[in-house]
C-alpha cells in the first residue's frame, strides 16, 4: 500500500467547460499520464546502485555539509506540531500478512520490518512489563519508548518511517510484511514474538526501526548489530556476518541519502554499535538489524525527525542498504 503524508492536498472542485481548446487539450492528458506512468514504473526509487561499497566514516564527511534542517513547506511537515496524534496507516488486515508483492528485481525476497515500540504500549504497561527470555536473560516484554520534548512519539516515528519503507521495497518487487500496524495487535508485540515474525516469514533481510532517548547534544544515527550469542534459546552465530554486511550498508546509504551524520556519542564516529542485550536480535535466525534514526530528544536532530521529508529521506537510505545487500545475496 503506497503511503499518503499528512499533508495530501484534497481534489479540486472541476472548473466548466471552455469550449474546444479544452476538448483538444483533454485529448493529450492520457497520452502524457501514460508516459509518466511508464517513467515512474521504470524508474522506482529504492534501487541501491552504485553505493554498495559506502562506508559511514567518508561518507559521514562528506554529507556533513549537505544536512539540512527541514523547511516550513515541506509537504509531510512537521508532526510535533500535533502531538498524539497517530501517524496515518495503511489498513491491513492481519499485519503480519503482506500486500501481494509487484514484479521487479527484488521479487521472492522476504523483508520484515518491525516499527520499534507500539503507540497502544501506553495503555498497556502491566502487558508489556512482563518479562521475557531472551536467551542471555529475562528482559521486558516491550517498552512505550522516547519522544520529542514537545511530544512527538517514537512509536508514532517508526510507523510512518515503517510505512514509507514498505512502499519503496515493494515497488522493488519485495514481498513486505510489518511486525504489527494499524492498532493490531494493541500492544506490543513482545521482543521474542517481533524476532519469531521475522524467523517465520525466513525473511532475507529484517530491520527495526528506532529513535533514541538520550541527552540533548548527542546527535546522529547508529545501526546496531547483533553479537555472538549462544546462550539458552539465542543463537546469532549463524547471522552475525550476514547481519554485519546488511548494517554496513544500511548505513552507508543512510548516511549518503539524509546528509545525518553517525551518532556523535556511541560508535566511535563510525554509526556501528554491536550489541548482545536485545531480544530482537538474540533471538532471530534471519539477518537482522536495529537502525536508531537520531536522537528525539536533541533538537536538531527532532527537527529533522519530525520532518515529513525528511523522514522519507530515512526511508530511502534504508531501502537503498536493504537493496544493496539484497543483490548481493
Amino acid at each position: 500500500m503506497s503511503y499518503v503524508g499528512p499533508d495530501f492536498d484534497p481534489p479540486q472542485p472541476r472548473r466548466p467547460r471552455r469550449g474546444p481548446l479544452t476538448v483538444a487539450l483533454a485529448a493529450l492528458v492520457p497520452g502524457a499520464l501514460l508516459g509518466w506512468l511508464v517513467y515512474d514504473t521504470v524508474g522506482g526509487s529504492g534501487g541501491g546502485g552504485g553505493s554498495d561499497g559506502a562506508t559511514v566514516r567518508a561518507a559521514t564527511s562528506a554529507a556533513s555539509s549537505a544536512a539540512a534542517s527541514p523547511t516550513s513547506s515541506a509537504s509531510a511537515s512537521d508532526d510535533a506540531k500535533q502531538p498524539g496524534t497517530p501517524s496515518p496507516t495503511p489498513t491491513l488486515a492481519d499485519p503480519t500478512t503482506s500486500a501481494p508483492a509487484a514484479s521487479g528485481p527484488l521479487k521472492g525476497k522476504v523483508v520484515v520490518i518491525d516499527p520499534g515500540h507500539n503507540p497502544g504500549n501506553f495503555q498497556h504497561t502491566a502487558e508489556i512489563n512482563r518479562k521475557v527470555n531472551i536467551g542471555t536473560n529475562w528482559k521486558e516484554c516491550d517498552t512505550t519508548g522516547t519522544s520529542t520534548n514537545a511530544g512527538y512519539t517514537e512509536a508514532q516515528f517508526t510507523l510512518d518511517v515503517s510505512h514509507r519503507l514498505k512502499a519503496l521495497l515493494e515497488r522493488q518487487g519485495a514481498t513486505v510484511k510489518l511486525t504489527h500496524d494499524n492498532g493490531s495487535p494493541s500492544w506490543g508485540p513482545c521482543v521474542d514474538g517481533r524476532a519469531r515474525i521475522g524467523n517465520d516469514a525466513h525473511a532475507d533481510a529484517a530491520i527495526s526501526i528506532h529513535a533514541d532517548g538520550s541527552a540533548a547534544g548527542n546527535r546522529g544515527f547508529h545501526v546496531i548489530l547483533p553479537g555472538a550469542v549462544h546462550s539458552g534459546a539465542a543463537d546469532t552465530r549463524p547471522i552475525v556476518a550476514r547481519s554485519a554486511s546488511l548494517g554496513e550498508r544500511v548505513a552507508g546509504n543512510f548516511v549518503r541519502v539524509t546528509g545525518e551524520q553517525a551518532s556523535n556519542y556511541i560508535g566511535d564516529g563510525t554509526g556501528l554499535v554491536t550489541r548482545k542485550d536485545l531480544g530482537g536480535l538474540n533471538l532471530s535466525t534471519v539477518p537482522k538489524v536495529f537502525i536508531e534514526c537520531g536522537n528525539m530528544r536533541d533538537s536538531k536532530d527532532a527537527a529533522l525527525l519530525t520532518s515529513g521529508a525528511w523522514r522519507q529521506k530515512a526511508a530511502q537510505g534504508i531501502s537503498e542498504g536493504i537493496v544493496s545487500f539484497l543483490r548481493s545475496s
